[in-house]
């Protein structure tokens, strides 16, 4: 049964912005108050954030799938609709964030960060946001836009000031147990430990965490054995401890080989830009099990090598704690110099002034297609527009184009050379795609038409009182005229059979 999990695919759905609504008010004596449509409310956000109290992301791999709240509609009176209800996933500390395709998208490494991870739509404004002095009653509102629909990673790596690295069965587990009130699991066969745990060690005045994570062997960094699972758990630590065994009954192995197979996999592992090389942090050697004679012996024969290369050596046994006590000062000594160390060498964080519209809006792209060019326009505004727009009614549909207008999008499709007829889409993908006309840049709110129509937008074929009425008249002259000619041509060949007569 699994028990723990440090990576996850979750599957994460925003909350969708809520519709504004089309309103009029009406009083007595008053049929035609003026617009009173509220705005739709704001979807929901999908938060993450760093809990201590949480050590695995078990119940995202067993529910992947998380949405938040939509917003509520908009109503008449003014009313604007409830907002999305947000939803707020605790992860362990020490959780790094990542796109579908590997990119860091945040590393939650202290405890209560929050990062909104899919944020929700935005709310639709109902007509009565709309109106101005030149448009006095608009009869269309804007649909709240969708919001953020995804795939997400999250990887969990320890985070810790100390590791205890070595291989399978060298009793990192015994040790972290016996400096600790952790309590791992301990057996005598490889592989006992298959995800890391954690233990807090008092050493005086100074506190520190210890990781024991799984055990290391030969070709680690090229995934063997638990491979990347273990080593990814080393990253965020301070210190190395390499607790290597002294009473192993391999043939083949003794503390120098073990040491040096040990730090080859740690020197073929990548750590992250801008962290210090796994080699190039604080390490000690614990020699262990030297409660066992032949184990005492043989610590006593390589501490004098392993000091030779610059190693601080420590001998100690899980059993009888003999030395425990040095390690763990020792360990607290490298602890404390480094935290004085971040403290004193933070820098203070920059503040970063853009002025606004430094950034360019929009980007036109002109794409190759069967029968010409395709000129898309990309952007957060011209997308989120569209999205906005409800193209049943021809009214905002002209609002979208007295918005592009503004904007600059048709002196920009003058610009990359786009003709009347052109094929514009409107975001990535399918998108929106139209027949460009510019003639559509004039702005509505100087024409005057009923409301929820632009005279622009010849989109409906629905012919008025006066063109039936004149319609009608047209076709009643037209009859009379056939009539008209029928009795001229029956008067006719009645004169024309009386003359035959005579």
């Amino acid at each position: 049964m699994v028990t723990f999990v440090d990576r996850v695919t979750l599957h994460l759905r925003a909350g969708k912005g809520g519709n504004g609504c089309v309103s009029v008010r009406r009083e007595k004596f008053k049929p035609l108050a003026g617009p009173d449509g509220g705005n739709g409310g704001n979807g929901g956000d999908v938060v993450l954030v760093a809990d201590p109290q949480v050590t695995t992301l078990l119940s995202y791999h067993h529910s992947p799938h998380r949405s938040a709240g939509n917003g509520g509609f908009g109503m008449g009176d003014n009313r604007s609709g409830a907002a999305g209800e947000h939803l707020d996933l605790s992860v362990p500390v020490g959780t790094v964030v990542k796109t579908e395709d590997g990119d860091v998208l945040a590393d939650l490494v202290t405890p209560g960060m929050r990062f909104v991870v899919a944020p929700g739509g935005q709310g639709g404004l109902g007509n009565a946001a709309l109106a101005s002095p030149k448009r006095k009653a608009p009869g269309f509102a804007l649909l709240g836009t969708p919001g953020w629909e995804g795939d997400v990673q999250l990887e969990l790596k320890t985070v810790a000031d100390v590791a205890l690295v070595g291989f399978p069965s060298a009793g990192k587990s015994s040790l972290i147990a016996a400096v600790s009130a952790a309590r791992p699991k301990i057996a005598d066969y490889p592989f006992t430990t298959l995800h890391p745990n954690l233990g807090v060690v008092q050493a005086g005045d100074v506190r520190f965490t210890v990781a024991d994570v799984p055990g290391l062997i030969e070709g680690a960094s090229e995934g063997r054995g638990l491979g990347l699972e273990f080593l990814r758990h080393v990253e965020r630590c301070t210190a190395l401890v390499h607790v290597l065994d002294c009473a192993t009954l391999e043939p083949g192995r003794d503390p120098l080989s073990d040491l040096d197979v040990i730090l080859r996999e740690l020197e073929n592992y990548p750590v992250p830009e801008g962290q210090v090389p796994l080699l190039e942090r604080p390490q000690l050697i614990a020699l262990n099990k030297v409660d066992v004679p032949e184990a005492k012996d043989l610590a006593d024969l390589v501490r004098p090598d392993l000091e030779a290369r610059g190693y601080r050596v420590f001998e100690i046994s899980t059993v009888s704690h003999e030395g425990l006590r040095q390690l763990s000062f020792a360990l607290g000594d490298i602890i404390s110099q480094h935290r004085t160390a971040q403290a004193v060498d933070v820098p203070p964080e920059r503040v970063v002034i853009r002025p606004k519209g430094a950034e360019r809006e929009f980007e036109i792209r002109v794409e190759g297609g069967t029968y010409g060019n395709i000129y898309r326009i990309l952007g957060a505004k011209p997308v989120r527009w569209v999205q906005q727009t409800d193209f049943q009614n021809e009214e905002a549909v002209g609002f979208l184009a007295d918005r592009l207008e503004k904007l600059g999008v048709e002196d920009e499709l003058f610009r990359v050379g786009a003709q009347a007829g052109s094929t514009v889409v409107i975001g990535p993908g399918d998108g929106i795609v139209f027949d460009w006309h510019p003639s559509l840049s004039s702005a509505a709110e100087l024409m005057t038409a009923p409301r929820g129509t632009d005279p622009r937008l010849d989109l409906n074929p629905r012919r008025t009182t006066s063109q039936r009425r004149e319609r009608y008249h047209d076709r009643m002259d037209a009859k009379a005229e056939a009539r008209a000619e029928l009795e001229r041509e029956r008067v006719a060949g009645a004169t024309w059979d009386d003359e035959d007569d005579e």
